[in-house]
């Protein structure tokens, strides 16, 4: 039964809905809290404080097609993916989970049912490996199943390995909650070389795992020991690519659909025939981690996640380099990724424009440098000779220098047949490490070491003020049981009106009263569950159990709250005008101002910026009030509440509306109406990454100081400007007369006489008219007694002025000179008898007009 990829993935959510499992959404490809991983590289990822019993939900069984990434870290496939039938840096994991709810029978009857009934897979195809040691498994597979013992294989520990050290025995790490674990296996045929697993063979491809159930049943101590839990839990895992090669009938997962696709437009846009390259198979598998990375918020740069999305980038970009590509194609596949992958690809069509950008910026950039490290890369692998590993100093340099990584310039090393010196590259990694952590030492952190057992409760979001016990009292990280003045400490209280810095809002100040002493608070921070007031005893002693009144600083309060709130409406307003990509990746809230990191790939414009002040402005005239209510998250995301991207939420989230502009997930300090804000102002925007801009902007006092400061500067840049002007335009004017002095004495060269008398008749192009008055003075008082004509063309039309000294002036009038050239070129004029001037419209005419003045001329003198 032909099952599209699409379809396998709904008829496995829907199945295990209909066994009482909620369906949850995949998690971002970047884990939350969670530093021991760098990407989401299984289902279970989100689940984890779930299977630790650190954090309870709603529902007690799950069901997720998580989106996976493993490129990095302890999880590499890179170097693998497309030279193997199943290896890819992006992959989907669907997984049913249960939180101390069902077990294995439960989990193993799921599963069997799904393959056998709702796929119809042949029940003869498959077989099973458990524990060697869970004979519970073994019985359920072979007495309540009825899979024979011949195809149920016993898998035990690695030989030399320590105990519980198998493929079939799960642990989170050496201690903490662990399992046995029994995996199901399609057979594809004799035609296909392999073994069953656990033979010598079993690394072949005729027996493949498509499907892991992981029991969590035990917690195992640092000194081995194995303690039941008292509810154990269930975490599946099965490859979307892998079932759906069974499904279609193919056998690599580069067959599948979804590939094929893929690799159809990448030869297309490459302009590449041969399908079977296994280049094009690097480039459908890499579209698929690059553009999923991207929807997550990862962008390109050289360090971390974005130096991993930027490492894989590049490899498909050589690869299609190695094809004959021209130009940027890689961000063209883009569309056709979001097209084939169906209900999982709906983010990636509202994004699709933006990653198609990150992607062609990054290609463009790559592109600039790939020749020339090329060049470098073989000129250094034709020097090797027999030697046939590429030194480690090399790598480097090309990683340093050109931005090749290591796994790239291996690539092409090992399609040459030569090895890199892994161990001297990362010497080179390690040295530059270590100037890096030289140059950024700074001193003793001594809150990380501080460890707090007491939960503070938070009263603050109705009062300002509130008495309460001191818990604990810490300086310098040591905890303490009293305060003497002017000790530098930190005080945490059983319960405090003070807001811990969180969400981009700073901590609270204010002060902690006692009768026999004052503690002045100047930050507040969170310590795990509980909150710490860190500041100076300034007045008494304190100590450990003594009563307090603890006092927020009010007016600070409000200011912090007021740049709270315009912030959403910030977030809601850039969303509006650049688009849905936009989300926060930031922020701080302060008294005095707000910041605000956002992804986005170009500098605003001016307009943009005004559209966004404006917006935001309107919001604030209209003066909502800002409502808080208490929901749990479903409830939340179907209001269209917008969760911030890496932020985790509660089960009971606090969602903040502000009329239909702005409604997100929050757990801060606001106004109680837009109106409150006043004035919102944008003083900065920049960019601060790859992909990430920045806007500073202030409120209310604040901005109409910096209004008043920037009408200021423009009244003094205004006055600066026109003083700068009439300097200028004095200077100009004086270069003109110089200039028409110049003028005057060129065209002197071309005075004649007629009857005895002296006449100079010229045209000019382009002079400024407003000099004609002073060349024609000019001219006068060179001759001494004549007559002079300068006639001009500029701007498609005809000035002239005409001159005669004033002995002259009872044969000849300048103004009858004037009106008969004037009359010629479509023009009429007239004036004094010693000077006259006037223009036309024809200046095809005028060489004919200016012919016609001798004549003229001839008759009167």
């Amino acid at each position: 039964m032909y099952m599209s990829t699409d379809e396998v993935r709904n008829a496995f959510l829907k199945f295990f809905e209909s066994k009482g499992h909620q369906i949850v959404d995949s998690s971002s490809l970047v884990p939350h809290d969670d530093p021991t991983l760098l990407f989401t590289n299984a289902g279970m990822n989100q689940f984890k404080d779930c299977f630790l019993g650190l954090e309870k939900r709603n529902y007690t069984r799950a069901t997720t097609a998580q989106r996976c990434v493993r490129a990095g870290g302890k999880h590499n496939d890179l170097e693998n993916v497309g030279f193997t039938a199943r290896h890819h840096t992006f992959f989907e994991m669907l997984g049913n989970f249960s939180f101390g709810d069902y077990f294995k029978e439960d989990a193993i009857s799921f599963a069997w049912e799904f393959l056998t009934e709702t796929l119809k897979l042949p029940k003869d195809r498959l077989l099973v490996t458990v524990y060697e040691t869970d004979d519970e498994a073994f019985e359920i597979w072979n007495k309540q199943i009825g899979i024979p013992a011949d195809r149920i294989v016993r898998i035990g520990d690695k030989k030399g390995g320590k105990p519980y050290e198998s493929d079939n025995f799960w642990q989170m790490g050496d201690t903490g909650p662990c399992g046995p674990c029994t995996e199901i296996f399609y057979d594809h045929g004799e035609h296909i070389w392999g073994g069953r697993p656990g033979s010598p063979e079993e690394d072949g491809d005729r027996f493949i795992e498509i499907w892991n159930n992981v029991f969590m049943q035990f917690n195992r101590h640092a000194d081995g020991t194995m303690e039941p839990l008292p509810k154990p839990s269930v975490d599946t895992g099965m490859g979307i690519e892998r079932i759906s090669a069974i499904m279609q009938g193919v056998h690599s997962n580069y067959e599948i659909d979804v590939f094929q696709r893929l690799i159809k437009a990448a030869a297309d846009v490459i302009g590449y025939e041969d399908l079977s390259n296994q280049s094009l198979r690097v480039i459908a598998d890499h579209i698929r981690s690059c553009s999923f990375l991207i929807v997550d918020g990862v962008m390109p740069s050289n360090e971390g996640r974005g130096y991993v999305l930027r490492r894989i980038i590049r490899r498909a970009v050589r690869h299609g380099n190695k094809l004959g590509a021209q130009g940027a194609f890689f961000y063209k596949l883009v569309g056709t990724l979001a097209s084939v992958m169906g209900t999982a690809g709906e983010e990636l069509k509202k994004q699709q424009a933006v990653v198609e950008k990150v992607l062609r910026i990054e290609e463009e950039n790559f592109g600039r440098t790939l020749e020339r490290g090329m060049t470098i890369l073989t000129e250094a692998l034709d020097n090797l000779g027999d030697e046939k590993v590429l030194d480690g100093e090399t790598v480097f340099k090309l990683y340093d220098t050109y931005g090749f990584p290591a796994d790239l310039t291996n690539d092409v090393a090992r399609e040459r047949e030569f090895a890199i010196d892994e161990e001297g590259f990362e010497k080179a990694m390690e040295a530059q490490r270590q100037r890096a952590r030289e140059a950024g030492q700074f001193g003793t952190d001594y809150n990380a070491a501080i460890k707090v057992d007491t939960d503070t409760e938070f009263c603050g979001y109705i009062s300002t003020e509130g008495s309460s016990s001191v818990a604990a009292m810490f300086v310098e990280g040591a905890e303490v049981e009293a305060l003497s003045a002017g000790d530098k400490a930190i005080v945490v209280l059983e319960q405090t009106p003070f807001y811990a810095e969180s969400g981009g809002q700073c901590g609270d100040a204010g002060v902690l009263k006692t009768a026999a002493g004052i503690f002045k608070v100047e930050d507040t921070q969170k310590l795990g569950n509980a909150i710490a007031h860190h500041g100076e005893l300034v007045e008494g002693v304190l100590a450990k159990g003594d009563e307090v009144e603890a006092i927020v600083d009010a007016q600070r309060r409000t200011a912090i709250s007021l740049n709270h709130s315009a912030t959403h409406l910030l977030h809601a307003a850039l969303r509006k005008v650049l688009g849905e990509h936009v989300t926060q990746k930031g922020s701080l809230v302060k008294p005095d101002s707000l910041r605000f990191d956002f992804s986005h790939l170009e500098a605003m414009t001016k307009a943009e910026i005004k559209e966004v002040e404006r917006l935001v402005n309107a919001q604030i005239r209209t003066n909502h009030v800002i409502e808080t209510n208490v929901m749990d998250i479903e409830s939340a995301k179907a209001k269209g509440a917008m969760a911030l991207f890496g932020e985790k939420y509660d089960d009971e989230v606090r969602v903040l509306s502000m009329g239909e502009f702005s409604t997100e997930l929050c757990g801060g300090i606001h106004a109680s109406n837009t109106g409150d804000i006043g004035l919102f102002k944008i003083i900065s925007e920049s960019g601060i990454a790859a992909g990430i801009r920045r806007i500073e902007a202030v409120t209310g006092e604040a901005a109409l100081d910096a209004i008043e400061t920037q009408a200021s500067q423009y009244e003094d840049k205004l006055s600066d400007a026109a003083s700068k002007a009439k300097s200028l335009e004095k200077e100009i004017q004086q270069l003109k007369d110089k200039l028409a002095a110049v003028e005057s004495a060129n065209i002197m060269g071309k005075v004649e006489e007629i009857a005895g008398t002296k006449v100079l008749v010229t045209a000019l192009e382009g002079a400024d008219s407003k000099n004609l008055r002073t060349m024609m003075d000019n001219a006068k008082n060179q001759m001494g007694s004549g007559i002079a004509f300068i006639a001009n063309v500029a701007d498609g039309k005809v000035g002239f002025i005409a001159g005669v000294t004033k002995d002259l002036t009872g044969k000849v009038k300048a103004g009858d000179l004037v009106k008969m050239v004037a009359e010629q070129v479509g023009g009429k004029g007239g004036g004094r008898p010693d000077m006259a001037q006037a223009g036309g419209s024809d200046v095809e005419a005028l060489p004919e007009a200016l012919k016609s003045i001798r004549s003229w001329l001839e008759e009167r003198l």
